[in-house]
């Protein structure tokens, strides 16, 4: 039987003791590491401190719905997300995989069925780390840590308004792709109208000014003329 790779580690995030039960000896008998959380606000800062290789995440948790979870983790990394959950409805399921999970399963579940779904999540894994969320991105003193919504230049805080951090977050996470004007318009502010060129031209100055070594020469933060902006990682050619 097919086992998982060596050194996987599963964040498993349900109230249930049971259940949690149930997955550690199923991921530990295909040679997985697990870490457990009754909660959601546990599950979270288990899923920043340890950067799991794959969330198994119940929806019926007791301080948040596992939707908002979900779509937490999503901000800041693309480790799989397995879904467990009680409900069957179509619907349900949409909302689920629109939130950022990539499979479901419905309780209750086979521990073969669970242990073969965990093995084809990984194995689908090839999207790559998330900049700054899964890994760090650090040059020239400068570090970017989206799970933990910081930046620190030489050791010290860097200050961000919110929409500065939304918009650096927007940037990073696709980085060495151009995104337009108006996808970062809709979605650093949720708007299709109005001018997004003059809104994006104030914010992205502000932010190279806090973050580039020489914000008239930038070399983090791209301008595409007339296009939009790019996320230049350091070192790395920007992807086509």
């Amino acid at each position: 039987m097919a086992s998982l790779p060596r050194m996987t580690t599963v964040l498993v995030v349900d109230d249930e003791t049971n259940i949690r039960s149930i997955i550690r000896a199923a991921v530990e008998s295909d040679g997985g590491t697990v870490f457990e959380a009754a909660t959601a606000a546990s599950g979270l800062e288990l899923a920043r401190r340890e950067r799991p290789g794959l969330v198994v995440l119940d929806l019926g948790l007791p301080d948040m719905d596992g939707l908002d979870v979900c779509r937490s983790i999503r901000e800041w990394s693309s480790t799989p997300i397995l879904v467990l959950s009680a409900r069957h409805s179509d619907q349900e399921k949409a909302r689920l995989l629109d939130a950022g999970a990539d499979d479901y399963l419905t309780k209750p579940f086979s521990t073969l069925e669970l242990q073969a779904r965990i093995r084809a999540q990984l194995r689908r894994a090839r999207m790559g780390p998330v900049p700054g969320g899964d890994t760090p991105v650090s040059t020239s003193g400068l570090t970017i840590d989206l799970a933990r919504r910081s930046v620190t230049r030489d050791g010290n805080l860097v200050h961000l308004t919110p929409t500065e951090w939304d918009l650096l977050r927007a940037l990073v996470s696709h980085a060495g792709r151009t995104m337009t004007h108006h996808q970062l318009f809709d979605t650093v502010w949720g708007r299709h109208h109005g001018d997004a060129q003059q809104y994006l031209r104030v914010y992205v100055a502000n932010l190279r000014r806090k973050l580039e070594a020489d914000p008239l020469r930038p070399t983090l933060i791209l301008t595409e003329p007339g296009v939009g902006y790019r996320f230049e990682l350091p070192g790395e050619p920007a992807l086509t």
